[in-house]
């Protein structure tokens, strides 16, 4: 018998609950076809549309930190980075 992915029948017959465990990922960064580690959150939001407490996060590497920051700036929704913290 072909499985793909995980075997919730078997698990629910062995511990009477559906649910499987999250597989850890790496955070990986925002830019645009970039494969790397995140180090870095921009905090932003877009004040047309969100409230002013909201927070959306993107990930950025060391490599795009900048650039996506300078994304956000120039539109005004840039409002902290902080180093990722794992």
């Amino acid at each position: 018998m072909m499985t793909h992915g995980p075997d919730l029948l078997g698990n629910l017959m062995l511990t009477g609950s559906a649910t499987v465990e999250p597989q850890a990922t790496e955070l990986q960064c925002s830019r645009k076809s970039c494969t790397e580690g995140a180090v870095w959150q921009l905090l932003w939001n877009n004040p047309k549309i969100h409230d002013t407490e909201r927070r959306k996060i993107w990930l950025a590497c060391d490599e795009h930190r900048e650039f996506l920051a300078d994304f956000l700036s120039s539109r005004a929704f840039l409002k902290e980075i902080q180093p990722l913290s794992r």
